[in-house]
């Protein structure tokens, strides 16, 4: 997306609000004295962001550089400059040592709001905004909020997920799709995009079955490139992912298969294999939290922003590989869900274990959405 797009779409659309506290204007860049309540605020000049990377956004693909161009973006927006950026590349978020020393760091650098991107890092994150209450520490993807100076931000990804399972659905022709996750049903973050992903694929096709293969590590080159190479093994020839490196789309190319890419545009990577990419822009969520600690209207409120906050979508369709009927499916079920009410999880769904979840005439709230997803959706099988 266009930057001054994500601009439109930040001050057009509404942030859902989902849990902590209420936000409080303050005239100095102290924590307020009250309960429950943030009134962080420092100056333009002043301010200093810190960014905990997992990966290596010079790597220019996947979840870090995503993340990194929304950095990038918000600072051009603000007009902040090289110097009021801090950047900690490679940052294992299985490592509490390492990432403290990372926050540490851009604490003594100055940085007073600091963005943790990954997972791993919530609990160090946790631990570290007690200690420092005048630094806001944003932690990406996770759930916790300490009601005071540490919110949580990510999106609802299941929408473009949703999306690009119609492209998938329709592509495949063995009616055997391959999914790269992550983290297995214990991860709802993980899970509800795959129920989403499959969903889509049986709005389509509803002959055709999602297997998925666990790496167990949100960055793991090897692990992500061999879970590729067992499932197109099994007869997939499209393979999705939820992980962040390009390889499970390098590998589909390599075999002659599809694929479906995550997290930025990966048909810049794998152009004869990748179909579309379910894509983040995470400058819309930057931009608006930095512009609020400088207006002193930040609060402690979670972000859980959507494709009408322009936060999310899937890339353009690869011209080369896709149909103009892939196109038409697309159109139509972006409409439903940016101006007709529709959310994917919807009405009463059945699992692969026959059981059904959600009731007729409803849909799944957001915290079941964010932390309840753990089972599968019927046409999900994992190998």
């Amino acid at each position: 997306m266009k930057l001054k797009k994500i601009i439109a779409a930040i001050s057009a659309a509404a942030v859902l609000m989902l849990t902590g506290c209420s936000s409080n204007t303050a005239d100095s860049g102290n924590t307020a004295e009250n309960s429950g309540e943030s009134a962080l605020q420092y100056a333009k000049e002043d301010i200093k962001v810190g960014v905990i990377h997992i990966g290596n956004p010079a790597d220019g693909s996947g979840y870090s550089y995503t993340h990194d161009v929304g950095i990038q973006d918000m600072q051009a927006a603000l007009g902040l400059s090289d110097s009021q950026i801090i950047r900690k590349n490679n940052v294992s978020d299985g490592d509490p040592t390492a990432t403290e020393t990372a926050i540490r760091e851009c604490i003594e650098a100055g940085c007073n709001i600091i963005f943790g991107t990954s997972w791993g890092y919530m609990d160090t994150m946790e631990a570290l905004a007690e200690e420092f209450p005048n630094v806001v520490f944003s932690h990406g993807t996770g759930y916790k909020n300490n009601g005071k100076n540490m919110n949580n931000y990510f999106g609802r990804i299941y929408q473009a997920r949703y999306l690009s399972g119609i492209v998938a659905g329709m592509k495949t022709e063995s009616n055997l799709i391959g999914y790269v996750a992550a983290m297995g049903s214990e991860n709802s973050e993980v899970t509800g995009g795959i129920d989403a992903f499959a969903i889509g694929v049986a709005s389509v096709n509803p002959d055709a079955k999602v297997y998925v293969k666990v790496t167990n590590s949100w960055y793991s080159p090897t692990e992500e490139t061999n879970a590729a190479k067992a499932l197109i093994a099994e007869g997939c020839d499209v393979i999705a992912q939820h992980c962040d490196t390009p390889n499970p789309q390098l590998e589909a190319e390599s075999a002659g298969v599809w694929g479906i890419g995550y997290n930025s545009d990966m048909i810049k990577d794998a152009p004869g294999a990748t179909l579309t990419s379910v894509v983040w822009h995470w400058g819309a969520y930057y931009t608006q939290a930095v512009q609020q600690v400088i207006d002193g209207t930040w609060g402690c409120e979670n972000y859980f922003g959507g494709m009408t906050d322009g936060l999310l979508d899937i890339s353009d369709l690869n011209s080369a590989l896709c149909t103009e009927e892939m196109q038409t499916k697309v159109d139509e079920a972006r409409n439903k869900i940016l101006n007709e009410g529709f959310n994917v999880f919807d009405g009463v769904l059945e699992t692969n274990e026959g059981t059904t979840v959600g009731e007729e005439g409803s849909t799944l709230d957001d915290a079941t959405i964010k932390g309840g997803i753990n089972w599968y959706y019927k046409n999900v099988e994992v190998k």
